[in-house]
């Protein structure tokens, strides 16, 4: 009976520590349970990463960044470098396929000087995939950790992968790329529960993911990535899975109060009360004005379109204040847009 005690108290005090315990890549100490935020092209840009920051993301990823177009000087790629010191800890994100080029933009990217470099091997867009990039890797496991050990040993920087359960239903080989990944020296994992063919289709399947963090030989940090859209499902996920951390993506774009929606949750239990028609309009303002600063006045306004659906969600007879902006390229139309949506909504039960 003693010993039945003593063995249920230590089986619960080390869960206890497990589940307490602080999660680090390499030195970076990220908190007890980390929420990051996915790198997404054309939205993690550092207007919309500030947005998520400042409500609770605990590790933000770059946009994807061309090794081809580091390597060449390409306006475009070299501008993605640009990170902030109130953004930390960042990781810039880097793709490619050509293992020179991977090993050169490593040098590159720590010029930069973020706290860790990524690689992409999960993006399965046709035009990346289609240069064996991304998750075309997928079909190469031996040249995916070649280019993986070339990049860690170019960088001083800690070096994590992004990647998905495998190319197909017939090739899901991720327990053997985790610990082949982190033989070459990675210090982190995210991985998104869908393959290659079926993009962002069907259901993520965590199972593949647990089964790493159930193995014994795994001792980096593994984050999980799809289909987190609640509070509710991030905590069913990380109690289910066991994971150390999730990856938050589409379900950020236009509402960055995720990240705080989910620490309160884990935190009390309870549901924090969602942003008021105030705040949702100064946030929406925020956001496209600090994206015409860093993107100018064309793409800025064009950018920050995608969100505008989901900052004001759920609102009644929205339809033409929305098409306002997504169709106008005029600031002061915009602003003046937002007002009146601000001025309609604020005393409307939604």
């Amino acid at each position: 009976m003693w010993l039945a005690l003593i063995l249920c108290f230590h089986s619960g005090f080390m869960r206890k520590m497990y589940l307490c315990r602080m999660v680090k890549i390499d030195q970076i100490e990220l908190g007890e349970f980390p929420l990051l935020l996915a790198p997404m092209e054309d939205v993690s840009d550092p207007p919309f990463r500030a947005l998520c920051k400042e409500n609770g993301a605990d590790l933000m990823y770059t946009e994807f960044i061309s090794t081809e177009g580091l390597i060449r000087d390409a306006d475009k790629s070299v501008k993605k470098l640009d990170i902030y010191d109130d953004e930390r800890p960042i990781g810039i994100q880097i793709f490619g396929s050509v293992l020179e080029s991977m090993m050169m933009s490593a040098r590159i990217v720590e010029e930069a000087n973020p706290e860790i470099l990524d690689i992409n091997f999960g993006c399965p867009v046709k035009k990346v995939v289609g240069k064996m990039a991304g998750a075309g890797i997928l079909q190469d496991i031996p040249r995916m950790i070649a280019l993986t050990d070339a990049v860690v040993k170019s960088t001083k920087l800690p070096v994590t992968v992004k990647t998905r359960l495998g190319w197909d239903s017939n090739s899901i080989r991720i327990q053997e790329v985790a610990e082949r990944l982190q033989d070459v020296g990675i210090k982190a994992l995210s991985i998104h529960g869908r393959t290659r063919k079926q993009m962002y289709k069907g259901e993520a399947d965590w199972s593949e993911i647990a089964k790493i963090k159930e193995n014994p030989r795994i001792h980096i940090p593994i984050f999980g990535n799809g289909d987190i859209t609640s509070p509710e499902k991030c905590v069913d996920y990380k109690n289910k899975y066991g994971v150390d951390g999730i990856m938050i993506g589409r379900a950020a774009i236009g509402y960055p109060w995720i990240f705080r929606e989910i620490k309160h949750f884990m935190a009390t239990g309870e549901h924090l009360a969602p942003p008021s028609v105030d705040e949702r309009v100064d946030t929406a303002l925020k956001h496209l004005k600090t994206s015409i600063k860093w993107k100018g006045d064309v793409l800025g306004v064009l950018e920050t379109r995608r969100h505008y659906g989901s900052y004001f969600r759920g609102f009644r007879d929205i339809k033409a204040y929305r098409m306002k902006l997504v169709n106008s390229m005029e600031h002061e139309e915009l602003y003046d847009t937002l007002e009146t949506i601000r001025e309609k909504y604020r005393c409307v039960e939604m």
